[in-house]
């Protein structure tokens, strides 16, 4: 039955086969309507992008907008979730999470722009990314209605979608001995399936796209100088550039060194688990120098104040929430301790591993006078023996009360002790 509410969609289009498909699906299903495609171009590989429009257009879009997101993606979505220093379950750089509220956003801005009174995606029932489109669509433009094609068709299979395109003789390049499914960005790309979806199963070389493995990796280490301002990364070996740039620069340099791969089981936000291999070499980096640098300027308090900011925001920022009040709270939080982040710090790029190895920042806290082993001036050792009394006095206090509720019981078994010994006398 034909759905004739909706007038014009926006599309969020990837120009792939899930996506090629939905278009017409939209025009069979909602009453012949007009679907508008939206491309984001966050940094995926260039060929995904050629002849875009064309594709859209031939699986009967009315029109497809290209918008090139890369800059504001790493200002303005990357480098804020970096200062916090957000790592989801300890390990995911958060790649997916941090592209899909840019795209949606996007998405919306092109639906008021041509008058659409609808917004689609083509995320799964199964995962993440369905939250994350449609909460930003709800934080932006509430009264926008959203179709989720895979929460309503009966379209299951890889075969069934080029089956679908070639009866309406839609051309499609998409074959079904595809293996993997992948997402990629400026920051990072992802690989689901195939070996991946069995945990016994170890990672073949297929599994990786843009790093080599770390036992190719040059016998040499590299050392790359990274310039930071203020928690963001400014400049790389000396060059500054400028955020998408610094990212791009060091994905070059870290995926020849094998830097940046993790393979990791994440609980997805809808309850199921995932396996996936991620790849972010220079995420890698800029998080290995960041972490560094906070060491010489945060005080302990603040240094735990971070971490507990890069907890919450790793959850935040996965469950798709960007546009919370909650989020803008803990990115201004994040802000204030970054303000004295500024400094240099190398790090060593050897098969796999990237280690901050010299750091230095005008706002240090580290005093070389006062951490010496040597012999020193400036620091009284006896002055210590309060501290600790004064920091240990609750457990003195606990330990003293303790002592006090055993009176009692010491003076009464030292009156059974006598009364036994007269007795046996």
């Amino acid at each position: 039955m034909k759905k004739s509410a909706t007038k014009k969609v926006v599309l969020a289009y990837s120009g792939g086969l899930d996506t090629s498909a939905i278009i017409p699906w939209l025009k069979e299903n909602y009453g012949g309507c007009e679907v508008y495609a939206l491309v984001a171009n966050v940094g995926q590989d260039p060929s995904e992008l050629k002849d875009v429009e064309k594709k859209a257009k031939a699986s009967g879009a009315v029109a497809c907008k290209v918008v090139d997101l890369r800059e504001e993606f790493v200002k303005d979505y990357v480098y804020p979730v970096l200062k916090t220093g957000a790592l989801y379950e300890g390990t995911y750089y958060l790649g997916t999470s941090m592209a899909r509220p840019i795209i949606a956003k996007a998405q919306v801005e092109y639906a008021l722009e041509v008058g659409a009174d609808t917004l689609c995606h083509g995320a799964t029932g199964k995962g993440n990314d369905q939250v994350r489109f449609e909460t930003t669509y709800t934080a932006l433009a509430p009264h926008l209605k959203v179709i989720a094609p895979w929460r309503e068709w009966d379209l299951r299979s890889r075969e069934a979608l080029i089956d679908y395109l070639k009866v309406r003789k839609i051309p499609t390049t998409a074959t079904v001995e595809k293996i993997y499914s992948r997402d990629e960005n400026a920051w990072h790309i992802s690989t689901e399936g195939g070996v991946l979806e069995s945990t016994w199963n170890q990672a073949n070389a297929d599994c990786w796209a843009w790093t080599v493995a770390p036992e190719d990796a040059p016998n040499k280490p590299e050392l790359v100088t990274i310039g930071i301002e203020k928690g963001e990364v400014i400049s790389v070996n000396g060059k500054k550039l400028s955020p998408y740039n610094c990212v791009a620069t060091l994905n070059k340099i870290g995926a020849k060194h094998g830097v940046g791969r993790v393979d990791i089981i994440e609980n997805r936000l809808v309850g199921i688990k995932s396996r996936g291999c991620y790849e972010t070499p220079g995420g890698t980096i800029m998080m290995t120098a960041l972490r560094g640098l906070e060491q010489l300027i945060l005080d302990r308090d603040s240094f735990k104040w971070r971490e507990q900011l890069g907890l919450e925001m790793a959850y935040v920022v996965y469950d798709g929430r960007w546009f919370a009040p909650y989020r803008r709270s803990l990115q201004a939080a994040a802000d204030v301790l970054a303000e004295d982040m500024t400094g240099e710090v190398v790090v060593k790029l050897y098969k796999g591993s990237a280690t901050a190895v010299q750091k230095k920042s005008p706002n240090s806290l580290y005093s070389e006078e006062f951490a010496t082993f040597g012999e020193d001036e400036v620091y009284d050792h006896s002055h210590a023996g309060g501290f600790i009394r004064l920091f240990s006095l609750s457990s003195r206090i606990r330990a003293l009360n303790a002592e006090k509720k055993k009176q009692p019981t010491k003076k009464a078994n030292k009156v059974e002790a006598k009364v036994d010994a007269k007795k046996n006398s």
